[in-house]
Order: structure tokens, then C-alpha cells, then sequence
């Protein structure tokens, strides 16, 4: 006799009930984040308990499960749920996004490509990513993806192909071996992804040239045009120049349309790094700013970070399609689909050939915000992010390190001139972290050790301002006793 119950143990009655409860967690979890601490280390047994529990001989209930989650898990969170989390670019989770997220683990598909709702929303979810930063959008001229890391790599695997077909040879085929080494350009301020894009497609570290940064940590564009003069008189490839639209130390955009205006020169691809920025040209009075990014071959955003759709979303945006169907299509026999179409599956676009259903929270983030819900956010963060800046320059003890461009604060606390200023600042976050009534983090800007203050959150106040200069000063306290 067939065993009528499901092949995992569990009937429909128990996912039910247990769902529900788990529903009615997830709710108080994120209702009740603002009145707990941001952040706190997590104590030895319960560290013990994530890391050292041994695999179940037999299967666990649902329940069981679901309870464990509820005390050992749920307490100890990042901390970018709460509105006073100010580290990295790490947004607190859509409520939409989260709501949506089981449905999309009950369908379980493949998004490599088919005929089925994955692939079609998907479509969708990528033009509307690209008309809300107004870059230009051909059919099929993007996919989603983990992050902005594998969006790079994707992105600059086109950019690579392109030039070795340009010049007469095969990437693919061929291997980089023997051929002049190719260049790719990135600011000094631009993201560590850049580079291990660059590594991991054989570029090579070396011949990532990183170029200087002016007084307002954007891309130095005459030194580029340099640069590039000097590796063409030494033999080397330029093939590829990287701007930044809104760098993780301070916000910064890159002056976009000179960079285009070098790339066109000297036919080299221009890859737009905006995961995190690109979203503030919706900002107002902030276009200007963004000016060229609509000339860009290529463009790397991350809906996880400024939109908020839970982690991992990754959203690559191509100008002309070909160039990365070019560099990764690998159709198996197995997989042949008569009914694709033109565009093909998604799976000829990237590495990934088994793809999760990314555009079910997407759809559901952007659409419960709308266009002007998503212009809202950008400009109220945007907007804290501004004023932090005005309330540090009132302060006599701190002082801004950047101008600020889009929702990241850069600067740094000051009791005094002199020594030990460096060392102070690089101590601050973490004494902040431990207090837990704010969050934030540090970096190194115009080589001085800095704090950065990142603004994402749609229920962060100016009150969480004043407090966060306040924990600063508390913090620098405990560390000069």
C-alpha cells in the first residue's frame, strides 16, 4: 500500500497551523525591534548552540522547529531591522517582501527560464528597476541575481568578451593566455566587488588600475584619461572603465558623463557600480549628479539594499543584451526549448543555471511601495543623511569628512586637535555597537580613519540623529577611561 502522506512527513493540517504560528512570530519580531536593542554580541551557550548542535538521527515536528527558531535565532539579529541601525548599506526587510517570501519557497521553481510565472515577472521586475533610474532598457537587457557581486561579474564578463571579439579572438574559447592584458578602471573609492570580479575572470589583479579620487572622492577624470594613455603606450588592453553612482565609504557619484566621454574615446565599455547608489538619482535635485549614467554599457544595482527587498537581489542592467548572452550562453542538449523565443532563458545570461524566484519579493516590495512610495524613501533617507551632516558641522566636536550626495554621512568625532584621533575613531563603532542604542560603522576616507553613517531605514528619525551623536560621545568616554 502507498503511504498517503507526503514524502517529507508532513500533512497539509500541520503546515497550516504551524504556519500561522510562525506568521504571528515574524509579525512580533518586526513590531517589536524599535524597543530592543540594536545589537548585541551573542552570549557563549547560545553561540554554542548555532554552531555545535550535531545533525538529528530521526526527523523533528514542525513545531519543534519552529520554537527553537523563536529562541535561539530570532533574538540575536544583525540588527538592521531597527531604525537606529546606521552600518554598512544593509536596509531593514520590506514587510512585503517578507510576506511573499514562503510563496515563493512553495513554489520552489527554476528561474534558469520556461513558461511559467518566474521567468515572466522577472521580466517585468527588471524593466521596472531600469526606468525608475532611467537607464535605457531593451528587451532582456537584465536579470536578477544574488547581488551586485555576481551582477559585476556578469557585467564585466560581457565587457571582456566584447573586447576580445572587437580584436579578433574568442575569450571563451581561447582563454586570456597570451593576449595583452586587459585594464579595467575603477575609482579608488570603488567597491571591493570590482576587483574580485576582476580576479575571478583572470584579469588579474595588477591590471585593475585604480584611479585617484578629488577633493570630493569622485573619480579624478584626468588622471583616468593618463592612465589610459599610458597602459595603450605600454601594450596593454584597456577594456573597461568602472564609475562609481554612489560609493559605499561616502556616497560619492563619479562624474558619469566625463567617464562616458573616455570610454567612447577610447571604445571602452562603461560599467555604471550603483547597488547601492543608484536609486538616489530619484532623490529631489539629485539628478545632476547622475548625469551620464544613461550612457553606461552596463549597470549593477541591488534592490536589497535602498528598496529593502530581503536579501539576496541583485539586479544586472545591459544595454545591448547580446553582450552577456555572448559571453555565457551554454544551451545543453537536455535543455533546448523550442518555445523560448528570441531572448532565450534567463540561465544564457549568467553563471547561474538553477535560479531562485528573486522577483516574487521584488514585485511584491515595489509594487506595495509604488513610484512614489520608493521616491519618498530616497528622499527622507536621503534627507537624514543631510541633515546628520548640518548637525555635525554645528557640533564643536565632530567634522564632516565629505560632501553628501545621497543617504551616507561621512565624518568623524573631534573632541580635540591633535594626536590619537585616528585610533579614537577606529574604536568608536564597536564601542557604540556594544552599548546597543545605535549601530554604526567605520571605514578609512582621504586616509584618516572615519565613521560612516548609512541611512536606510523608512522609520529612522532626526531624534535617532541626536541620539547617535549622543552614543558617540558616551562611547568615546568608556575608551579614553
Amino acid at each position: 500500500m502507498i503511504d498517503p502522506r507526503p514524502a517529507n512527513g508532513t500533512d497539509g493540517e500541520d503546515l497550516r497551523v504551524t504556519g500561522a504560528k510562525a506568521a504571528t512570530i515574524v509579525a512580533g519580531h518586526l513590531a517589536g525591534l524599535a524597543a530592543r536593542p540594536v545589537w548585541q554580541p551573542v552570549p557563549a551557550a547560545e553561540r554554542a548552540w548555532l554552531t555545535d548542535q550535531q545533525l538529528p538521527e530521526a526527523g523533528r515536528a514542525l513545531d519543534d522547529l519552529l520554537e527553537d527558531a523563536r529562541t535561539h535565532v530570532l533574538p540575536h539579529p544583525m540588527g538592521n531591522g531597527h531604525p537606529r541601525f546606521f552600518g554598512w548599506v544593509n536596509s531593514p526587510p520590506n514587510p512585503a517582501g517578507v510576506l511573499v517570501e514562503p510563496l515563493a519557497a512553495a513554489f520552489n521553481p527554476s528561474c534558469a527560464g520556461g513558461d511559467h510565472a518566474g521567468p515572466h515577472l522577472e521580466r517585468a521586475v527588471v524593466r521596472w528597476l531600469a526606468e525608475l533610474v532611467a537607464f535605457p532598457h531593451p528587451p532582456g537587457g537584465g536579470l536578477l541575481t544574488s547581488g551586485a557581486s555576481m551582477a559585476t561579474v556578469i557585467c564585466l564578463a560581457a565587457a571582456r568578451q566584447r573586447a576580445a571579439l572587437a580584436d579578433g579572438w574568442d575569450a571563451r574559447e581561447e582563454g586570456l593566455s597570451g593576449r595583452p592584458p586587459m585594464v579595467l578602471y575603477v575609482t579608488e573609492e570603488g567597491h571591493s566587488c570590482l576587483h574580485k570580479a576582476a580576479q575571478l575572470l583572470g584579469l588579474g589583479a595588477r591590471h585593475v588600475r585604480a584611479v585617484p579620487v578629488d577633493a570630493a572622492y569622485r573619480m579624478d577624470v584626468g588622471a583616468l584619461r593618463a592612465m589610459v594613455a599610458e597602459d595603450l603606450a605600454a601594450g596593454l588592453r584597456p577594456f573597461c572603465v568602472a564609475g562609481s553612482a554612489g560609493t559605499v565609504n561616502s556616497g560619492a557619484v563619479d562624474p558619469l558623463g566625463e567617464i562616458a566621454d573616455v570610454a567612447a574615446e577610447h571604445g571602452l565599455w562603461f560599467h555604471v557600480d550603483g547597488a547601492y547608489g543608484a536609486l538616489g538619482i530619484l532623490a529631489d535635485g539629485a539628478a545632476p549628479h547622475y548625469a551620464g549614467l544613461d550612457r553606461a554599457d552596463s549597470l549593477a544595482l541591488d534592490p536589497h539594499k535602498w528598496l529593502g527587498v530581503p536579501v539576496g537581489c541583485g539586479c544586472a542592467l545591459l544595454r545591448d543584451p547580446g553582450a552577456a548572452r555572448a559571453a555565457f550562453s551554454l544551451v545543453p542538449s537536455y535543455l533546448i526549448d523550442d518555445n523560448a523565443g528570441e531572448l532565450g532563458w534567463f540561465a544564457e545570461y549568467g553563471p547561474e543555471q538553477t535560479r531562485p524566484f528573486r522577483a516574487l519579493k521584488t514585485w511584491a516590495t515595489m509594487s506595495h511601495l509604488g513610484r512614489s512610495g520608493i521616491t519618498s524613501l530616497v528622499n527622507h533617507t536621503a534627507g537624514l543623511a543631510r541633515r546628520l551632516a548640518a548637525m555635525v558641522e554645528e557640533s564643536a566636536d565632530f567634522e564632516l569628512l565629505a560632501p553628501v550626495t545621497t543617504s551616507i554621512t561621512a565624518f568623524r568625532y573631534r573632541p580635540h586637535p591633535g594626536d590619537g584621533l585616528d585610533t579614537l575613531n577606529r574604536a568608536i563603532p564597536g564601542a557604540v555597537q556594544a552599548r546597543g542604542n545605535a549601530f554604526l560603522t567605520g571605514t578609512r576616507l582621504g586616509g584618516s580613519d572615519a565613521l560612516r553613517a548609512c541611512f536606510l531605514h523608512p522609520d529612522t528619525t532626526e531624534h535617532d540623529l541626536a541620539v547617535l551623536l549622543d552614543e558617540i560621545r558616551l562611547a568615546a568616554k568608556t575608551l579614553r577611561t
